[in-house]
Protein backbone atom coordinates (compact mmCIF):
# COMPACT_ATOMS: atom_id res chain seq x y z
CA UNK A 1 0.00 0.00 0.00
CA UNK A 2 1.30 3.46 -0.93
CA UNK A 3 2.27 5.49 2.09
CA UNK A 4 0.37 8.68 2.84
CA UNK A 5 2.26 11.95 2.50
CA UNK A 6 3.40 13.50 5.76
CA UNK A 7 3.61 17.31 5.98
CA UNK A 8 6.89 18.69 7.34
CA UNK A 9 7.50 21.87 9.35
CA UNK A 10 11.09 23.07 9.82
CA UNK A 11 12.07 25.21 12.82
CA UNK A 12 15.37 27.12 12.71
CA UNK A 13 18.08 27.50 15.32
CA UNK A 14 19.51 30.33 17.39
CA UNK A 15 19.65 33.77 15.68
CA UNK A 16 18.75 32.34 12.24
CA UNK A 17 15.50 32.37 10.28
CA UNK A 18 13.49 30.12 7.98
CA UNK A 19 16.27 30.63 5.43
CA UNK A 20 18.32 28.04 7.31
CA UNK A 21 16.26 25.34 5.62
CA UNK A 22 16.47 26.42 1.96
CA UNK A 23 18.36 23.29 0.87
CA UNK A 24 15.89 20.99 2.62
CA UNK A 25 12.84 22.83 1.25
CA UNK A 26 14.20 22.69 -2.30
CA UNK A 27 14.91 18.97 -2.03
CA UNK A 28 11.63 17.94 -0.40
CA UNK A 29 8.90 20.22 -1.74
CA UNK A 30 8.09 18.03 -4.73
CA UNK A 31 7.32 15.05 -2.48
CA UNK A 32 5.91 16.56 0.72
CA UNK A 33 3.93 19.61 1.86
CA UNK A 34 6.76 21.57 3.50
CA UNK A 35 7.23 24.91 5.20
CA UNK A 36 9.87 26.61 7.33
CA UNK A 37 8.80 29.07 10.01
CA UNK A 38 10.33 32.19 11.50
CA UNK A 39 10.18 31.96 15.28
CA UNK A 40 9.09 35.01 17.30
CA UNK A 41 11.86 37.60 17.38
CA UNK A 42 13.47 36.18 14.22
CA UNK A 43 13.31 36.86 10.48
CA UNK A 44 9.92 38.19 9.40
CA UNK A 45 8.83 38.11 13.06
CA UNK A 46 11.79 40.13 14.33
CA UNK A 47 9.48 42.65 16.00
CA UNK A 48 7.54 40.00 17.94
CA UNK A 49 8.48 39.17 21.51
CA UNK A 50 10.03 35.77 22.10
CA UNK A 51 8.46 33.13 24.30
CA UNK A 52 8.22 29.36 24.13
CA UNK A 53 4.46 29.73 24.27
CA UNK A 54 4.38 32.00 21.21
CA UNK A 55 6.89 29.75 19.43
CA UNK A 56 4.53 26.84 19.99
CA UNK A 57 1.68 28.81 18.43
CA UNK A 58 3.82 29.70 15.39
CA UNK A 59 4.54 26.02 14.80
CA UNK A 60 0.88 25.10 15.33
CA UNK A 61 -0.21 27.74 12.80
CA UNK A 62 2.24 26.35 10.24
CA UNK A 63 0.85 22.82 10.72
CA UNK A 64 -2.68 24.14 10.27
CA UNK A 65 -1.76 26.13 7.17
CA UNK A 66 -0.39 23.03 5.43
CA UNK A 67 -3.89 21.50 5.73
CA UNK A 68 -2.50 17.98 5.63
CA UNK A 69 -3.06 16.73 9.15
CA UNK A 70 -0.53 16.24 11.95
CA UNK A 71 3.00 17.07 10.84
CA UNK A 72 6.57 15.94 11.19
CA UNK A 73 8.28 18.83 12.98
CA UNK A 74 12.04 19.22 12.46
CA UNK A 75 13.73 21.54 14.94
CA UNK A 76 17.38 22.54 15.16
CA UNK A 77 19.06 23.75 18.38
CA UNK A 78 16.81 26.50 19.79
CA UNK A 79 14.18 25.35 17.30
CA UNK A 80 14.60 21.80 18.55
CA UNK A 81 13.72 22.80 22.09
CA UNK A 82 10.81 24.87 20.78
CA UNK A 83 9.67 21.81 18.82
CA UNK A 84 9.97 19.67 21.95
CA UNK A 85 7.79 22.18 23.81
CA UNK A 86 5.31 22.02 20.92
CA UNK A 87 5.31 18.22 21.10
CA UNK A 88 4.30 18.37 24.76
CA UNK A 89 1.71 21.13 24.36
CA UNK A 90 0.07 20.19 21.07
CA UNK A 91 0.38 16.40 20.64
CA UNK A 92 -2.70 16.27 18.41
CA UNK A 93 -0.78 18.21 15.73
CA UNK A 94 2.37 16.07 15.82
CA UNK A 95 3.04 13.07 13.56
CA UNK A 96 6.73 12.82 14.37
CA UNK A 97 9.60 14.86 15.80
CA UNK A 98 13.18 15.38 14.61
CA UNK A 99 15.50 16.84 17.23
CA UNK A 100 18.66 18.12 15.53
CA UNK A 101 21.38 19.52 17.76
CA UNK A 102 18.90 19.62 20.64
CA UNK A 103 19.53 16.52 22.73
CA UNK A 104 21.45 18.01 25.63
CA UNK A 105 19.66 18.73 28.92
CA UNK A 106 19.15 22.45 29.48
CA UNK A 107 20.52 22.41 33.00
CA UNK A 108 23.84 21.60 34.60
CA UNK A 109 27.40 22.90 34.28
CA UNK A 110 27.54 22.61 30.48
CA UNK A 111 25.05 25.48 30.15
CA UNK A 112 27.44 28.01 31.76
CA UNK A 113 29.10 29.06 28.46
CA UNK A 114 25.68 29.64 26.90
CA UNK A 115 24.61 31.82 29.80
CA UNK A 116 27.86 33.76 29.43
CA UNK A 117 27.33 34.25 25.68
CA UNK A 118 23.75 35.39 26.29
CA UNK A 119 25.08 38.08 28.65
CA UNK A 120 27.89 39.07 26.26
CA UNK A 121 25.91 39.42 23.02
CA UNK A 122 24.07 42.66 23.99
CA UNK A 123 27.43 44.33 24.64
CA UNK A 124 28.57 43.91 21.02
CA UNK A 125 27.13 45.96 18.17
CA UNK A 126 24.76 44.13 15.84
CA UNK A 127 26.75 45.36 12.83
CA UNK A 128 29.89 43.69 14.16
CA UNK A 129 28.05 40.47 15.03
CA UNK A 130 26.49 40.42 11.57
CA UNK A 131 29.87 40.83 9.87
CA UNK A 132 31.35 38.02 11.99
CA UNK A 133 28.46 35.68 11.21
CA UNK A 134 28.42 36.47 7.49
CA UNK A 135 32.18 35.90 7.27
CA UNK A 136 31.98 32.63 9.18
CA UNK A 137 29.15 31.17 7.11
CA UNK A 138 30.76 32.20 3.81
CA UNK A 139 34.06 30.67 4.85
CA UNK A 140 32.60 27.34 5.97
CA UNK A 141 29.78 26.66 3.50
CA UNK A 142 28.91 26.98 -0.21
CA UNK A 143 26.85 30.05 -1.19
CA UNK A 144 23.86 27.98 -2.26
CA UNK A 145 23.63 26.50 1.26
CA UNK A 146 23.85 29.71 3.31
CA UNK A 147 22.71 32.53 0.99
CA UNK A 148 19.13 32.53 2.30
CA UNK A 149 20.32 32.40 5.90
CA UNK A 150 22.58 35.42 5.36
CA UNK A 151 19.80 37.23 3.50
CA UNK A 152 17.38 36.56 6.37
CA UNK A 153 19.61 38.32 8.89
CA UNK A 154 20.28 37.44 12.51
CA UNK A 155 18.18 37.85 15.63
CA UNK A 156 20.91 38.82 18.08
CA UNK A 157 18.45 40.94 20.05
CA UNK A 158 16.36 37.83 20.78
CA UNK A 159 19.19 35.49 21.74
CA UNK A 160 19.49 36.48 25.43
CA UNK A 161 15.80 36.15 26.27
CA UNK A 162 15.32 33.01 24.16
CA UNK A 163 18.17 31.11 25.74
CA UNK A 164 17.33 32.40 29.21
CA UNK A 165 13.88 30.85 28.89
CA UNK A 166 15.10 27.59 27.35
CA UNK A 167 17.86 27.17 29.94
CA UNK A 168 15.33 27.86 32.66
CA UNK A 169 12.74 25.42 31.29
CA UNK A 170 14.70 22.22 32.12
CA UNK A 171 14.36 20.17 28.96
CA UNK A 172 15.82 16.70 29.50
CA UNK A 173 15.07 12.99 29.19
CA UNK A 174 12.01 13.40 31.41
CA UNK A 175 10.56 15.78 28.82
CA UNK A 176 10.91 13.06 26.20
CA UNK A 177 8.59 10.82 28.18
CA UNK A 178 5.76 13.28 27.51
CA UNK A 179 6.18 13.07 23.72
CA UNK A 180 3.58 10.79 22.14
CA UNK A 181 4.91 10.65 18.56
CA UNK A 182 7.99 8.84 17.19
CA UNK A 183 11.26 10.77 17.53
CA UNK A 184 14.41 10.86 15.41
CA UNK A 185 17.41 12.33 17.23
CA UNK A 186 19.49 13.59 14.31
CA UNK A 187 22.89 14.97 15.26
CA UNK A 188 26.17 15.84 13.66
CA UNK A 189 28.77 13.24 14.62
CA UNK A 190 31.13 15.97 15.86
CA UNK A 191 28.51 17.99 17.75
CA UNK A 192 29.72 16.60 21.06
CA UNK A 193 28.15 19.34 23.19
CA UNK A 194 24.59 18.92 21.95
CA UNK A 195 24.96 15.14 21.76
CA UNK A 196 25.65 15.04 25.50
CA UNK A 197 22.24 13.66 26.41
CA UNK A 198 21.26 11.86 23.23
CA UNK A 199 21.47 8.36 24.73
CA UNK A 200 19.36 9.39 27.73
CA UNK A 201 16.86 11.15 25.47
CA UNK A 202 16.53 8.05 23.31
CA UNK A 203 16.21 5.62 26.24
CA UNK A 204 13.42 7.74 27.72
CA UNK A 205 11.17 7.31 24.67
CA UNK A 206 9.91 3.93 23.41
CA UNK A 207 9.87 5.08 19.77
CA UNK A 208 13.04 7.17 19.57
CA UNK A 209 16.24 6.42 17.71
CA UNK A 210 19.54 8.18 17.11
CA UNK A 211 21.02 8.86 13.69
CA UNK A 212 24.34 10.65 13.15
CA UNK A 213 25.54 12.67 10.15
CA UNK A 214 29.18 11.58 9.68
CA UNK A 215 31.79 14.31 10.21
CA UNK A 216 29.09 16.97 10.66
CA UNK A 217 29.10 19.51 13.47
CA UNK A 218 26.29 21.46 15.15
CA UNK A 219 25.00 22.87 11.86
CA UNK A 220 24.62 19.42 10.36
CA UNK A 221 22.13 20.54 7.73
CA UNK A 222 24.80 22.96 6.43
CA UNK A 223 27.72 20.54 6.77
CA UNK A 224 25.98 17.82 4.75
CA UNK A 225 22.64 19.03 3.37
CA UNK A 226 22.08 15.87 1.36
CA UNK A 227 22.59 13.46 4.25
CA UNK A 228 20.44 15.58 6.56
CA UNK A 229 17.65 15.77 4.00
CA UNK A 230 17.81 12.05 3.29
CA UNK A 231 17.44 11.26 7.00
CA UNK A 232 14.36 13.48 7.24
CA UNK A 233 12.92 11.98 4.05
CA UNK A 234 13.36 8.40 5.31
CA UNK A 235 11.74 9.25 8.63
CA UNK A 236 8.80 10.95 6.90
CA UNK A 237 8.24 7.86 4.74
CA UNK A 238 8.35 5.66 7.86
CA UNK A 239 5.71 7.83 9.49
CA UNK A 240 3.60 7.57 6.37
CA UNK A 241 3.74 3.80 6.37
CA UNK A 242 6.26 3.37 3.60
CA UNK A 243 9.22 2.19 5.63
Amino acid sequence: MKDDVVPIVFVHGTRFSAGQWSAQLDALRNDFPVVAVDLPGHGSRADQAWSLSSATEVIASAVDELRAGPALVVGHSLGGYAALEFACRRPELLRGLVLAGASAPTHGLWTAPYRWVARLVPRISEDRLTRWNDRLLRRLYPPEVVADTIRGGYAFHTLPVAWAEVLGRRFDADTMRAVKAPVLILNGEKDTLFRAGEADFARAHPRARIELIPRARHLANFDDPGAFTDAVRRFAHELGGGG
